[in-house]
């Protein structure tokens, strides 16, 4: 703790450190305040990573006996699992991430009782840094991922699975109005301008605007001592003349700070980046739909250590309000996958590989202060009182046990609190009720018209969840009078609408879709809003404005485009009969970054559909996949760079499980897929392209892979 700089005006107090926690990479606390952790041990013992699918993961408890913020006793509540990654607390239980499934276990006297699969496929089995993560339980009452695709919600005794925008890497965080956050290992700050339930019906539709948006595009990093132990050190450009790292390599844990103690007159989101031993502080502020902001201080950080093995890998608000930070406390954070021939010999000179029996827990306050811990209680009215309550996490878990407790006695105190004037306590008021299934259209419609865009959001929010065959008129209406009158921030929400009001009366659907094309053709955000419900039906709509130069009708005709190119793809069923192991990698390796549909990923990597790398010189593709590549590139005429994309994509030569027969399957599935037609790829090529590059250990550029292989 010496060895960390800090922001003046605030302390770090150290909660909890081994032996009671061991390699945490997520926490979370229950009503009476207690730390649940996620213990990842497995994790890189060493820099081949062997002994890490061994089942040594754990979920322990830590109480603090003598209520002096300061843990004390440790219990085991579930062991033997492998590389478990999340957990959250649902319905009596906690759910529990350990790939590839999604598991819930009933919490019967700290003590796991029988647990339910939940999903088999919750992550796909290999690469450790790209599977799903997070289990964030959003103030729409759906639990949401980072790098995943997928939301979860208990309900009417069943647990439901649907689709959702992918988002992010590691880490994910709502603000105040269940708008979510996260970010890519490059990125700072990446989120969302709309509430997460919408905009993700047209698979032909990339990129809906509004969604994986850059709130903070700078990158720049400022670690307190030399860096040199990051992946791509050797890369120019990676550490600056002192050897620090000068842009995120591994940003993480975004965090939208909401605990209440922490003050500043805009809205903090940190970020914590391990391999530069750091923690940084953004301040965003919305305006409109759109939020945009930057980094809270130039030259240096809130937090940054000294320490080499300090790995903040995630951040918390805790019912104290306080910031939470889980350190893995390590020196290998980069998985084998990835691992390049420099890092593996900084780590050796430095004996990075070890120990690997710590972990620390701190939390960050103002300085001389003194927190309290809120137990959540069990009575209605003053569960429905904490949901006005300055600390947001108080907030979530009192909206949470309400409605995992079906407590019905607490709907006329949250019908009194629709009626107050603090309208972050009318907002959870309103989901809560959506969680009891007790809300409804009298009570709701209302705030559709409300002087607060930040209610009428909400509200047009929860509309698909309470609009039925008997109100569906009434709900159409009033969405009728608001489109008369002309407001950019709820028009792209009446839009997602469709889905819910086209069920009992589609004509009537389609016409306030062109209503709203007519009236803000130049508004992306309407545009996409409307486009994300026309899946196959792109064309019928062309029509609806001749100006050609509009918004709405560009980014109309490149949906249809994309349409007409999906239809023309290779049959996907049989190449994964031809390279099962290369589709096999291609699932966990690739397609995180690059897409399921090959074109690429917005913040991530460009496409590989129709990629003259791709299709082209075999022995450049396979130098790529085996020694990686610095961009920028281009591809299709068109030059993909940093912040566009991740600046790196990593080579996967280094990695003792992927042999030169599957790296010749993977890029035979990639150079027939969607519609690739160049030919397979053979190992002797693989092999023999390994052979020509056995002295080189760093990634390519375009320019050098030219000269390489001209």
């Amino acid at each position: 703790m010496a060895r960390m700089q800090l922001e003046p005006g605030y302390e770090v107090n150290l909660v909890a450190a081994e032996p009671l926690v061991v390699a945490p990479v997520a926490i979370n606390f229950d009503n009476g305040g207690r730390l649940w952790a996620v213990e990842m041990t497995g994790y890189m013992p060493d820099t081949a990573g062997r002994g890490e699918d061994a089942p040594t993961g754990k979920i322990v408890i830590l109480d603090d006996d003598n209520r002096d913020g300061v843990y004390d006793r440790r219990t085991v509540f579930i062991d033997s699992l492998r590389l478990p990654r999340a957990l959250c607390f649902i319905n009596g239980g906690v759910l529990v991430a350990e790939p590839p499934r999604l598991w819930f276990y009933p919490i019967e006297n700290d003590k796991p009782g029988k647990r339910t699969l939940v999903d088999p496929k919750y992550t796909e089995d290999g690469n450790v840094e790209h599977q799903p993560n997070g289990l964030l339980r959003a103030i729409d009452n759906w639990i949401y991922n980072a790098k995943s695709s997928k939301r979860y919600r208990f309900k009417d005794g069943k647990w439901l699975i649907e689709r959702t925008h992918f988002r992010g890497q590691w880490g994910i965080s709502q603000d105040n109005y269940g708008r979510l956050y996260y970010n890519d290992n490059s990125s700072n700050v990446i989120g969302d301008f709309f509430l997460p339930g919408f905009g993700y019906g047209n698979l032909d539709q990339q990129n809906v605007a509004g969604y994986s948006e850059r709130m903070v595009a700078d990158n720049r990093v400022y670690p307190a001592r030399p860096t040199p132990g990051v992946n791509r050190g050797y890369t120019k450009g990676t550490l600056d003349e002192k050897l620090r790292l000068r842009n995120f390599t591994a940003a993480c844990a975004p965090l939208v700070y909401r605990g209440g103690l922490l003050k500043d007159s805009l809205q903090s989101v940190f970020v914590a980046e391990p391999s530069a031993n750091l923690i940084k502080r953004n301040q965003i502020q919305p305006s409109g739909n759109v939020t945009r902001g930057r980094q809270a201080y130039t030259g240096h950080e809130f937090l940054a250590s000294t320490d080499e093995r300090f790995r903040p890998v995630n951040l918390n608000d805790g019912p104290d309000g306080a910031l939470y930070v889980t350190d893995m406390y390590r020196g290998i954070i980069q998985h084998k996958t990835y691992l390049t021939e420099y890092l593996k010999n900084e780590i050796v000179k430095r004996q990075l590989s070890q120990p690997l029996n710590c972990g620390r827990i701190y939390k960050v306050i103002p300085k001389n202060f003194n927190t309290k811990v809120i137990s959540i209680p069990t009575e209605p009215d003053k569960l429905v009182e904490l949901l006005g309550n300055a600390n947001g996490w108080v907030r979530d878990r009192a909206q949470q046990t309400i409605v995992d407790q079906k407590m019905l006695a607490a709907v006329p105190y949250l019908q009194q609190a629709l009626a107050g004037s603090d309208h972050l306590k009318t907002i959870h008021a309103l989901w809560t009720l959506e969680g009891l299934n007790a809300l409804n259209s009298e009570q709701l419609i209302p705030f559709l018209s409300s002087t607060n865009a930040w209610l009428r959001v909400e509200a047009l929010g929860i509309v698909p969840s309470v609009v039925n065959k008997a109100s569906y008129k009434t709900y159409s209406s009033v969405l009728q009078r608001i489109v008369q009158n002309p407001d950019e921030v709820t028009a792209p929400y009446i839009a997602y609408l469709y889905p819910v009001l086209s069920r009992y009366d589609k004509p009537g659907a389609n016409k306030l879709l062109k209503q709203l094309a007519t009236l803000y053709p130049q508004n992306k955000y309407v545009a996409d809003a409307v486009i994300s419900n026309l899946s196959g039906r792109e064309a019928q709509f062309t029509s609806v404005l001749n100006d050609t130069a509009a918004v709405f009708v560009k980014r109309l005709n490149k949906v249809i485009n994309n349409r007409k190119s999906r239809l023309l793809n290779n049959d996907p069923v049989k190449l994964k009969k031809e390279f099962p192991r290369g589709a096999a990698i291609f699932s966990t390796t690739c397609q995180t970054c690059h897409g399921g549909d090959g074109n690429g990923i917005k913040g991530l990597a460009p496409p590989f559909n129709k990629s003259q790398w791709v299709t082209g010189d075999k022995r450049k593709l396979i130098g790529i996949v085996l020694n990686g590549l610095t961009g920028p590139v281009e591809v299709n005429d068109h030059l993909y760079k940093a912040p566009e994309i991740n600046g790196d994509m990593p080579g996967i030569g280094g990695s003792k499980e992927i042999s030169d027969e599957d790296i010749a399957q993977l890029l035979s599935f990639l150079r027939r897929s969607w519609q690739n037609k160049a030919s397979a790829v053979t190992v002797k090529e693989v092999s023999t392209v390994r052979s020509q590059l056995k002295e080189r250990s760093s990634a390519f550029t375009i320019e050098e892979l030219e000269k390489v292989f001209p």
